[in-house]
């Protein structure tokens, strides 16, 4: 009888070894073919360290806020004439002057500011891969953030609960840039998105991105897309033409901060915003549609950020959907990150606490 449990228990741990054989064959070549695991490792990181707590305030100021037009034919009111209906940005203003639960009231007059901000009529659309010379004009002069890591709180849902925390982080030295994404779900499964470039007048221009990640019995895929003058080799092995502007998963984030830092003005609700994006498998124009803002309470304090939301046509049925919220009074940087893919897989990252930067 031990003989033949001996048999039986050899046999099981020959299947076994079989079977994570095959697993690591199937991996090898799924890797193979995507070109994920391939090539040199990522970039080394660029050494910051974060010593400061970015504090709301109001936003800051880049270039010349385009003046509102004024009809010529307007009559001059009288000074005793009843004062005019107000109008829709000043109604949201005034149902918006208690603010958020918690928010002070200094917190809840900037929330007005803001509010009363906003144009009646929206401006047409504006494209952030061709900005005109007076923004780039502007961008010479700009005076780029210093480091800066956000963290955020995770929570999601993919055949139950989930929870975890991400990090974005903004690294910069001299005209040498880095974006760093980690999205860590549980403590199995996370995934590291690296972007690495300079800094030009106008914007982000990634030279590389890397993409990281860590799967139960499948350990480390990466996957790598590389920016090489006229063309873009994407992580599948296809090459593809370069776009003026293009960006890539990772540094669009940062590349929206500084667009709205230099127009502040597009920040309205019912803008569009598109850029060229390069993804691991394809590249293509995402649009982005500014909606109206929304009160949150967060660790760092009562604001308002103004939500982007991909337009449909920017993203393929098997595409992950990223929406981010933007904060005016925190350097226009994402307070919060949803992620859908299919409606079956959702992930909601919120700012977790002040932003940490880097002494200037």
């Amino acid at each position: 009888m031990a003989a033949l449990w001996r048999r039986r228990a050899v046999l099981v741990l020959l299947v076994l070894a079989v079977s994570l054989l095959h697993l690591w064959v199937v991996d090898r070549v799924w890797e193979a073919r995507l070109g994920a695991g391939a090539g040199d490792p990522p970039p080394p990181t660029i050494d910051v360290a974060f010593v400061q707590a970015l504090a709301p305030a109001q936003p800051p100021v880049a270039a010349a806020p385009r003046p509102r037009p004024v009809a010529a034919t307007a009559p001059r009111r009288a000074a005793s004439a009843p004062p005019p209906p107000a109008s829709a940005p000043e109604r949201e203003a005034s149902a918006a002057l208690d603010g958020p639960p918690g928010m002070s009231d200094a917190g809840a007059q900037e929330a007005v500011d803001v509010v009363q901000r906003e144009p009646e009529v929206p401006a047409p659309e504006v494209d952030a891969a061709s900005a005109p010379a007076s923004a780039a004009s502007a961008a010479l002069a700009f005076d780029w953030p210093p480091s800066t890591r956000l963290s955020y709180t995770v929570t999601g849902n993919y055949r139950g609960p989930m929870e975890g925390s991400a990090r974005v982080e903004w690294r910069r030295q001299d005209s040498h840039y880095q974006v760093r994404v980690t999205v860590g779900v549980g403590a199995v499964v996370e995934r590291r998105m690296l972007s690495d470039g300079e800094l030009t007048p106008q914007g982000l221009k990634p030279q590389r991105y890397d993409q990281e990640t860590d799967l139960p019995l499948k350990g480390t895929r990466r996957e790598t897309v590389r920016f090489d003058g006229d063309t873009i080799t994407l992580a599948t092995g296809k090459t593809v033409p370069t776009m003026p502007g293009v960006q890539d998963a990772a540094s669009q984030f940062v590349q929206l901060t500084w667009f709205f830092l230099t127009h502040p003005e597009q920040l309205r609700p019912g803008q569009e915003v598109a850029f060229p994006l390069a993804l691991p498998r394809r590249a293509g124009s995402w649009r982005y549609q500014v909606l109206p803002p929304e009160p949150m309470a967060l660790k760092v304090g009562a604001l308002w950020a103004y939500p982007l939301k991909p337009l449909p046509g920017s993203i393929k049925p098997n595409e992950v959907a990223v929406q981010m919220w933007i904060a005016p009074t925190l350097q226009y940087l994402p307070v919060r990150i949803t992620m859908n893919w299919r409606d079956e897989a959702t992930l909601d990252m919120v700012l977790d606490g002040a932003p940490l930067q880097a002494a200037h």
